[in-house]
């Protein structure tokens, strides 16, 4: 049961996704990034395992604050573990992230599903074995034929309807897109997606996140008309009471933070101020499962939606295991790229859909990433 290891592999591997000088995914050519994953191992040879970028779990960040913490402890004692490793952030200059707590909290969770042969899901308490899934889009381009008119986000939420899903969620144009961003293309993009699929699909929205209160207003009110589920994120949410503003002057549901700094805590500030409608978590965005698992209980004790930002099994667990989450986020999704490719690291899916856009939680031990070594180790970066 005692930690004796903490230690981290980078590989390369394939993909089609690439990254835009704002940080957002599009499709382009095959080429290689780097991964990491991070393995917690104990003295009786149990392993758990968590992916992340390389840059989350740098060598000195882990070795000076991970290790420090879990060498020589417990590890079901994962309450205490995460509270020890966020204390350690005052200290660390900002070098130990939240990204990083997360990281480490999913090994955790891992590795005492792997010990006890049972899915994460089920050792929190599952509420349900499959979660509905909607299709969460990829930003707008200029790519023609990908998602660069209202028309092409029309055309494509009738494939993804056709392919099982009842929710779509949509991320319009952003910079560095030429002319991005514009309120009035947004809408036009959400309309043509509404008159393609019906009054009967759920649609959201997370369109540019740095839009001022009147630009926000003007989008939320013009969802309002097309019928949408939520708004998501179209101001900076550094600015709580921008949000307790907006959520005053809609009858759309607010749904939020995602991004904001501050795990639970913050989220807890959001649903007292009335910031938002819906609260919001996320594995990577409040620092694991265990406070992913304390929002989502925050919202349920006051009779609150909270959904969960994200995709890989992580969040499925969590999506899984409380009746205050309605939907998985599954994506990101482009007409250019086929999600059911899969990754090259895994050896299939971690969150499978079927036709009738529901995903099933893995009922393999852990997180329930089946996750290909071989082809890990043999792409192992020094």
């Amino acid at each position: 049961m005692i930690i004796t290891d903490v230690a981290v592999r980078i590989f390369d591997h394939t993909t089609r996704r690439h990254v835009d000088s704002a940080g957002h995914a599009h499709p382009g050519p095959e080429h290689t990034v780097k991964m990491a994953i991070l393995t917690i191992r104990t003295e009786d040879g149990g392993e758990g395992h968590s992916f992340a970028s390389p840059e989350v779990v740098r060598p000195d960040v882990i070795e000076k604050y991970v290790r420090r913490v879990l060498i020589g402890q417990d590890h079901r004692d994962r309450e205490r573990l995460w509270q020890d490793l966020a204390h350690w952030q005052r200290g660390s200059a900002a070098q130990l992230t939240d990204r990083t707590l997360a990281v480490v909290d999913c090994a955790l969770w891992d590795l005492a599903g792997r010990v006890l042969g049972q899915p994460v899901h089920k050792l929190i308490g599952a509420y349900r074995d499959k979660v509905p899934a909607y299709g969460s889009i990829m930003c707008g381009d200029e790519l023609e034929g990908g998602l660069a008119t209202p028309e092409d986000y029309g055309r494509f939420a009738e494939k993804l309807v056709a392919r099982g899903y009842k929710g779509i969620k949509l991320h319009t144009w952003m910079p560095p897109v030429s002319w991005a961003p514009d309120v009035k293309m947004d809408l036009k993009a959400c309309a043509a997606v509404r008159e393609a699929v019906g009054p009967d699909i759920a649609l959201m929205l997370d369109a540019f996140h740095w839009y001022s209160r009147t630009e926000a207003l003007e989008l939320g009110r013009g969802l309002e008309k097309l019928g949408f589920a939520w708004i998501e994120e179209p101001m900076d949410e550094q600015s709580m009471s921008s949000y307790q503003w907006l959520t005053e002057n809609l009858s759309i549901p607010v749904l939020g933070p995602e991004s904001a700094a501050g795990k639970h805590w913050a989220r807890a500030e959001w649903l007292r101020h009335g910031a938002c409608d819906i609260l919001r978590t996320g594995v990577n965005d409040v620092g694991g499962i265990t406070p992913a698992l304390k929002t989502m209980h925050l919202a349920e004790s006051f009779g609150m939606a909270c959904e969960v930002h994200g995709n890989t099994a992580m969040n499925l667990h969590v999506a899984a295991a409380s009746k205050a989450c309605k939907w998985y986020e599954r994506g990101l999704l482009h007409p250019f790229l086929e999600y059911d490719d899969g990754l090259d690291y895994l050896h299939s899916l971690s969150d499978p859909m079927n036709e009738d856009g529901y995903v099933h939680v893995p009922d393999r031990p852990g997180l329930g990433e089946d996750i290909n070594f071989e082809q890990i180790e043999n792409n192992r970066v020094a």
